[in-house]
């Protein structure tokens, strides 16, 4: 046996052990939901200081104000709210009988129940956000879970998995580490529901995995998620905004700007704003300490070339470091402007501190570019015209929108974060989130007396 079958194997017995498990332990009540939640709660708030660690490892520099804020503060959030919310969540619901049964007592109801064990593979860029914050909604809903961290930040991986060994029993929860071979096993399990967040490629090749055993998913993908700024926005509120947002974790967040599309005419305005933006936010005087790196030197080297094919064009890349060194891994912004369509960076999403600028006359023609593509995860809108705002939302589909601010509307815990086409599918986060990993179960209870009947029936 090779040893991609004895990792396939290990995992398949692990699966196994929890799924009897579930089995063996009937219902699950809202006190073992809370407890559950409560102890991954005191594991983020007990092991913070060893996850910014590991990840500034991992990164290679990662400011632990970022990791705070992204990985452990943004996770405990959504466990929080998904505690405060489980016993609401779990009521069975009442729904409209069938007439006429109604009319003699008969009732129906929808019960939650749990699907049993949810698989979830995290990815790099945010690891404990992807992994855990998806995991708040699987609790809550009464399965158990198994979890596969990404193999490009292996100190975090590692730290998770003693953490989570530590507070849970191995059947209730547990962490696989591995390589890509330890993911593809992984995604070929037989789950009751499996859920990934990554690259749109990879997405095929986990959902591809997933139907030779019809397990559902939920994908949380990305896309060249589009900033628009109409005509009468606030250039230095949109530049402050889509630059704070772009910077964030060196632009490796799945709902970063992709590409702005500004008018000509406020083009220059942008530039000078963005950049003064960005040397108030790390200014030179104090280094590149307070940018987090590249994840590794393969996505470095793809975002160089996203440069260089631009330079090799003729095309116009505006540095907003104001003499940041851009030699290691952590990169002031990178303003390309009006790139050629077919090339690269136009084609593909970017990933990293790199933004995509295009000049547009017409917002019809914004509207007709973002549509020719595939469907983003996110969608920016900047301005104060109501009638040109509605006219892009309505125009236009998107997994979530913000308007005059970026990536903040993944923050909203009370409503549903999940991609549409290319971007995703499923959701997670609010009530949608419990829903995602429950099974609605429709129940009919007979009323005392049926109205239709062979023949008289004393008492009726």
């Amino acid at each position: 046996m090779s040893e991609t079958d004895d990792v396939a194997s290990a995992q398949m017995q692990l699966l196994a052990r929890m799924q009897v498990a579930q089995i063996e332990g009937g219902e699950v009540p809202a006190a073992l939901r809370i407890d559950r939640l409560t102890r991954l709660l005191r594991l983020l708030r007990e092991h913070a200081d060893e996850f910014c660690a590991a990840l500034d490892e991992d990164f290679g520099g990662r400011p632990r104000e970022v990791s705070l804020m992204n990985d452990v503060m943004a996770t405990f959030n959504s466990v929080k709210y998904a505690r405060a919310h489980v016993r609401r969540w779990m009521k069975p619901e009442r729904r409209q009988g069938v007439f006429p049964f109604s009319l003699f007592g008969a009732r129906v109801r929808v019960e939650h129940l749990p699907k049993g064990v949810v698989g979830i593979l995290g990815t790099w860029n945010v690891p404990l956000f992807t992994t855990l914050a998806p995991l708040a909604f699987v609790l809550a809903a009464g399965n158990r879970a198994m979890l596969k961290p990404s193999e490009f930040v292996p100190c975090t991986a590692e730290a998770l998995r003693k953490a989570v060994q530590a507070a849970f029993a191995e059947d209730e929860l547990t962490v696989v580490c591995g390589d890509a071979r330890a993911a593809a096993a992984f995604s070929a399990l037989p789950f009751d529901h499996l859920v990934l967040t990554g690259s749109s490629a990879t997405g095929m090749r986990v959902m591809r995995a997933a139907a030779d055993r019809l397990t559902p998913v939920t994908l949380e993908l990305g896309g060249k998620s589009p900033a628009i700024i109409g005509r009468d926005a606030d250039i230095a509120l949109a530049a402050k905004r889509i630059v704070e947002g772009k910077a964030m974790n060196a632009g490796q967040i799945c709902v970063a700007p992709d590409t702005v599309f500004v008018p000509r005419a406020r083009l220059e305005t942008l530039i000078a704003a963005c950049t003064q933006t960005h040397q108030r936010l790390f200014p030179v005087t104090a280094g590149g300490e307070a940018l987090t790196a590249i994840v590794n030197a393969r996505h470095q080297a793809r975002l160089e070339g996203y440069l260089a094919e631009i330079r090799t064009r003729g095309g116009r890349i505006v540095d907003c470091g104001g003499g940041l060194s851009t030699n290691s891994r952590r990169w002031p912004l990178q303003l390309v402007i009006d790139p050629p369509q077919d090339s690269r960076i136009a084609q593909e999403e970017i990933f990293g501190p790199v933004l995509q600028v295009e000049t547009y006359t017409e917002i019809e023609a914004v509207i007709t570019r973002i549509n020719a593509g595939s469907r983003p995860l996110a969608l920016y809108y900047f301005g104060a015209d109501a009638r040109e705002e509605r006219l892009v939302l309505a125009h236009t589909i998107s997994g979530g929108v913000a308007v005059n601010d970026v990536l903040l509307q993944v923050a909203a815990h009370d409503a549903p974060f999940g991609g549409v086409g290319a971007s995703g599918m499923g959701a997670y986060h609010g009530r949608e989130g419990f829903a995602q990993f429950s099974h609605a179960r429709t129940v009919y209870r007979s009323g005392w007396c049926p109205p239709i009947q062979d023949s008289f029936t004393p008492g009726c």
